[in-house]
């Protein structure tokens, strides 16, 4: 190159979106910058899904020693060792930060340490432990990431009032703790905490918990946190929180005031946009979400957006996705568009929320009474039974027509969601599906007797 800093594609953000941008444009031969003032991996790999899903499989581990009396098991659970359970997390983090980092070395992509600014369409300025240096794209992508929010006038100090990044490194179990939201990251560790012996009580101002999810998912999460005593306080606005020197006191509309240890703020996720430059080199913003098309192209030609930062699902496999299309998008090979619909989400509680396509009220809104749903009670499902978990299939079809719609609930139905999403995106019908032969027994085939179920033929459910 004539220009050491000129590359087909300066990435700004190495989270999930922007490494794997960076991985799939070099595997094609484009010459990569990826910029990024923190580790490689970005939220997911360091604060968000990784670390969070390692706490709830202690916290799973945890409940099994607990409840092992229940399958003639002899065993105590004397504690919660939280070094231990921090070290054991931090080691999986750092085991896949040192792949990726080998991955990003082996693939010849430039990394560059600092904080980046769009400083024209084309450039991304870096200050960096050097100094400052410009990096030209011939294509810049923005891949920039997301923040804790937090609410007008609730100050998050760290200490007594918390978001999941300080979540992750507490190193005590409180004795109990407020939940403000009840969405995917307050049910996650709400789920954690309580299976590590704190008392939890969620507080949502919206009418249920998980409330983008299907309406018969979020009852059942709501049943099961019952029995696990997760106060759930629903319908409840936050009005304001007073630091106590033990805590906190955390005042809501129409309930008495809640004491607890902590307060952890899990009300979603903003995108990372502020005083980066976006505005100023002419990228089309709402809200600060940058707006994108259906292949990630912003307003200003050349110039892409993955990530938290489109409005969207905020999912890291979602950004995984963006950034490959973008990369194949850039070396011409023209992929097809990401149907958002066809993405899978997975809430990783006890129970396990998985779902894909629409929800019947989606549905309904969208075809009327044209709609079918059938719910399989995984009370008939063999492995189910021995593993000691409740929960459901839902589908949702368009009547006569395919399937558009999978809600799981119940214990690792997340792994169950590769096979929903394939009938999702393929567009099958019950009769499509129906024939397959799923494995007994497996709760894989909980979602092939909902389909025998729905087209007319069921096994082990009434017809």
């Amino acid at each position: 190159m004539a220009d050491a800093n000129h590359f087909d594609v300066v990435i700004l953000g190495a989270g999930s979106g922007g490494y794997a941008c960076a991985l799939r444009a070099a595997q094609l031969g484009l010459s990569v910058a990826l910029v990024e003032k923190g580790n490689l991996g970005g939220t997911c790999l360091h604060v968000g899904c990784i670390p969070t899903k390692a706490l709830l499989h202690a916290a799973e581990v945890a409940d099994a020693a607990r409840d092992a009396e229940q399958f003639g098991v002899r065993a105590t659970l004397d504690g919660i060792d939280m070094a231990g359970v921090n070290a054991y997390k931090d080691g999986v983090v750092q085991r896949l930060f040192k792949g990726l980092t080998g991955l990003i070395k082996g693939r010849g992509i430039t990394v560059v340490e600092g904080s980046g600014r769009l400083t024209a369409p084309n450039t991304v300025t870096v200050d960096g432990p050097e100094g400052s240096a410009a990096y030209v794209g011939t294509n810049v992508v923005l891949a920039s990431g997301s923040y804790s929010r937090t609410l007008p006038g609730l100050e998050i100090d760290g200490e007594r009032v918390i978001t999941s990044e300080h979540a992750l490194t507490l190193d005590r179990v409180p004795a109990s703790v407020v939940v403000l939201g009840g969405g995917v990251i307050g049910c996650e560790f709400a789920s954690v905490w309580s299976s590590f012996g704190a008392e939890v009580t969620i507080v949502e101002a919206l009418p249920r918990l998980m409330a983008a999810e299907d309406a018969d998912s979020s009852k059942q999460l709501e049943r099961a946190f019952r029995k696990r005593k997760i106060k759930a306080l629903t319908g409840t606005p936050f009005q304001k929180v007073e630091l106590l020197d033990t805590g906190v006191r955390v005042h809501v509309e129409g309930a008495d005031p809640i004491e607890a240890e902590l307060l952890l703020v899990a009300v979603g996720r903003g995108p990372t946009t502020d005083d980066l430059g976006y505005a100023e080199a002419g990228v089309a913003m709402d809200r600060g979400f940058v707006l994108a098309d259906e292949t990630c192209r912003t307003s200003v030609p050349n110039v892409f957006a993955v990530g938290d930062i489109v409005p969207g699902l905020q999912l890291a496999h979602r950004g995984f996705a963006q950034g490959i299309l973008v990369a194949e998008e850039i070396a011409g090979l023209n992929p097809k568009p990401i149907d958002e619909a066809g993405i899978p989400r997975v809430t990783y509680c006890d129970p396990e929320l998985a779902s894909v396509g629409l929800t019947e009220a989606q549905a309904r809104e969208l075809h009327g009474d044209a709609v079918e749903t059938l719910t399989y009670d995984l009370g008939g499902n063999g492995k189910s039974q021995i593993l000691k978990t409740q929960g459901s299939v839902k589908l949702v079809r368009r009547a006569d027509g395919p399937v558009i719609g999978i809600h799981l609930v119940g214990a690792r139905v997340g792994e169950l969601i590769g096979e929903a999403q394939l009938i999702f995106n393929w567009e099958a019908y019950p009769d499509d599906v129906a024939p397959l032969v799923h494995a007994h027994p497996t709760q894989n085939e909980a979602l092939g007797e909902a389909h025998l179920a729905l087209a007319g033929k069921p096994l082990h459910a009434h017809s």
